[in-house]
């Protein structure tokens, strides 16, 4: 059981600001890494309200090792629940059904209601359908009936999504940001990608493959951990940026790829708000890419002004975690102008990566071979420049790597499906670089 002693602490936030701000007369791109950084106590208390969902997949398929395996999941996950924190326990099938409690609300960790839940896991049994839409809306039901806090969901599945693609994709459209949710997948007869866009539209970690089932419970036991440390929800990254000037992306490039460009919010004159979701003690990066019109020599400009904010709701206002400055200044000095940040160079290399084990892994089950060798010989290239030593002994299960640093490579005539599968998940996991020291610029005050 876990320990009852936790103490309340909301993390202090930093942001950091990597780039090279000079450009060359009539350029225009200005590239930033942005290092945020939450620290504080690791434990959180009764005071932190938090919500916590367990959605395991009962269908059919789950019959047998799966689903005895998955029993156990979810009493680990929640014997590390802390008392306070609301939760329930849904059964997925052709429905989402409440497992415990019963009914459609939620129930408060005690030392009753954990035994009686402990209990009720044992009525899971394998038999129906897979429709996630489904379940991930009786999710948002449930989370949208407690009023604010951390929101949190693990799903676990092991098989195909049967509902309508285009279905499946409105459900997801209209729930995003809405909770957290961490996707996980037992066995191989599931797909990444259904898993992927659920990440995407809900921030997860980054969806996982269980390959053992004997391994869930440790898994789901730590990610309960994790969410159970977080300390501060609905945390946006405000960009605001001036007048003319494009926003060209927002992408968060650790510890996973996760495309946020789209899920901008307009909330001041030219700012919006990406969501970044719950935050314990942890380390995020961010890159941004703004487009300005292009300055004369020597002149400096604000390309953007970066705050880490919870924003307020019901009339009150906002609160500004940490800030820093996006900076772009011009110059006749080709040196100077062309130098790549390291840390720019790291992460655009890293987002690189994942799209070519991705597209490589796509073009190798479609029977394009030579597109696949293409694209998976750039990932090896592209793992050994940025030290990405796991994707790189990942790889070598699917390609014979003859030189890595040209990606010189050749199919593997078979692959183990959970040796694919495993890539495919890892490809969007990143290797974190180190931020330089704060600079004179990144805490300055930006405009009104």
């Amino acid at each position: 059981m876990p320990d009852r002693t936790e103490r309340v602490a909301e993390p202090d936030f930093r942001v950091e600001i990597d780039q090279n701000r000079f450009l060359p007369l009539g350029g225009r791109e200005v590239h930033a890494v942005v290092s945020v950084t939450s620290t504080g106590p690791a434990l959180v208390g009764a005071d932190v309200r938090a919500t916590e969902l367990i959605i395991i997949d009962t269908s059919g398929s789950m019959y047998g090792e799966k689903i005895n395996a998955a029993k156990q999941a979810a009493r680990a996950a929640i014997e590390v629940l802390r008392d306070g924190v609301r939760f329930a326990v849904i059964a997925g099938h052709r429905q989402a059904e409440m497992i415990y409690p019963a009914g459609d609300t939620l129930a408060t960790v005690d030392t009753s209601t954990r035994a009686e839940a402990l209990d009720a896991v044992g009525r899971l049994r394998a038999d129906g359908g897979t429709r996630m839409g489904a379940w991930l809306t009786r999710a948002a039901e449930l989370f949208a009936a407690v009023d604010g806090g951390v929101k949190h969901a693990i799903l676990l599945t092991d098989g195909q999504n049967n509902e309508v693609s285009g279905d499946f994709e409105r459900t997801l459209r209209r729930i995003a940001g809405s909770f957290v949710c961490d996707c996980r997948g037992v066995g191989t007869d599931w797909k990444v990608e259904e898993l992927r866009r659920i990440d995407a539209a809900l921030l997860g970690g980054g969806p996982g493959i269980i390959a053992d089932p004997a391994d869930m419970a440790a898994d789901f036991r730590a990610m309960t951990r994790a969410s159970m440390g977080k300390a501060v929800a609905d945390v946006a990254l405000r960009l605001w940026t001036p007048r003319h000037a494009v926003v060209r992306y927002v992408k968060q490039v650790a510890p996973t790829v996760q495309d946020l460009g789209d899920r901008g919010v307009e909330r001041a004159a030219q700012a919006k708000d990406y969501p970044t979701g719950s935050w314990g003690t942890e380390n995020r990066d961010y890159h941004i890419c703004v487009e300005v019109p292009p300055g004369d020599p020597g002149r400096q400009l604000r390309a953007g002004w970066v705050r880490m904010v919870i924003p307020g709701l019901h009339g009150t206002e906002d609160r500004v975690l940490a800030s820093g400055n996006i900076l772009a200044e011009w110059t006749a000095d080709e040196h100077r102008a062309t130098e790549i940040n390291p840390r720019v160079a790291h992460y655009t290399g890293q987002v690189e990566l994942a799209r070519a084990i991705q597209d490589g892994l796509e073009a190798r089950r479609s029977g394009d071979e030579d597109t696949a060798t293409t694209r998976l010989g750039r990932a090896v290239a592209l793992a050994n420049e940025t030290g990405n030593e796991e994707t790189a002994r990942l790889l070598g299960k699917v390609v014979e790597v003859l030189d890595p640093v040209t990606g010189t490579v050749r199919l593997r005539p078979t692959v183990e499906k959970i040796d694919e599968m495993t890539l495919d998940t890892n490809s969007t996991r990143t290797v974190r670089t180190r931020p330089r020291p704060s600079g004179p610029d990144d805490g300055a005050p930006g405009p009104g």
